[in-house]
């Protein structure tokens, strides 16, 4: 398969603007920070939650609890991603019941990564609530799924792909499209 990139279409500057964006969003939707928790969905939703969590802190001066969901297990295409799949451990540092949980992701693809999220969280109690907080919304969904939190939305071709790259892992901040020579469907999001 060959890429090439087509565009960037976040930097640092923007990605940094964004986050702070969705934290007053989130603070704002849930009349502040009582009974809230973050969770992000490995691998880039954890670095994504925490920042959204550090930007809640400054606006609210209250830290809030921040988890880590892997939804390897969960997967409905687990025995297509190779003999024995990398499982990692979910960390949640307070139960879930009764809370309202943001749901951390980069992308919102097929629909099919927050449906496995939403599968492992229940299995960890029982929220009151669950929202989802993505950077960016790319469409072409498989499953009746929406975002009620959205960095930035960006129609694309089933040829594209969407990087979403965060220092914490890639050593730099930027989102960008590339144009691949094939029609394919991108591993989960």
């Amino acid at each position: 398969m060959v890429t090439k990139t087509k565009a960037e279409i976040m930097d640092e500057d923007r990605i940094r603007r964004t986050i702070i964006r969705i934290a007053h969003e989130v603070i704002e939707r849930n009349r502040g920070v009582k009974d809230l928790v973050l969770v992000g969905i490995r691998r880039r939703g954890v670095p994504l939650a925490e920042r959204i969590g550090r930007g809640i802190q400054e606006i609210e001066g209250e830290r809030v609890p921040i988890g880590i969901l892997d939804i390897t297990l969960y997967r409905d295409d687990l025995t297509t991603i190779g003999p024995q799949p990398m499982v990692q451990q979910t960390k949640i540092p307070v139960d879930i019941t009764g809370k309202t949980i943001v749901l951390v992701d980069d992308v919102l693809y097929t629909g099919r990564t927050v449906r496995a999220a939403l599968d492992a969280l229940m299995d960890l109690g029982r929220p009151k609530k669950i929202l989802l907080a993505v950077l960016i919304d790319r469409g072409h969904r498989e499953l009746p799924i929406r975002a009620d939190f959205v960095g930035r939305n960006v129609p694309t071709s089933k040829r594209e792909i969407v990087h979403v790259k965060l220092k914490e892992i890639d050593g730099e901040d930027r989102v960008i499209i590339e144009e691949t020579n094939r029609l394919f469907n991108q591993p989960y999001n």
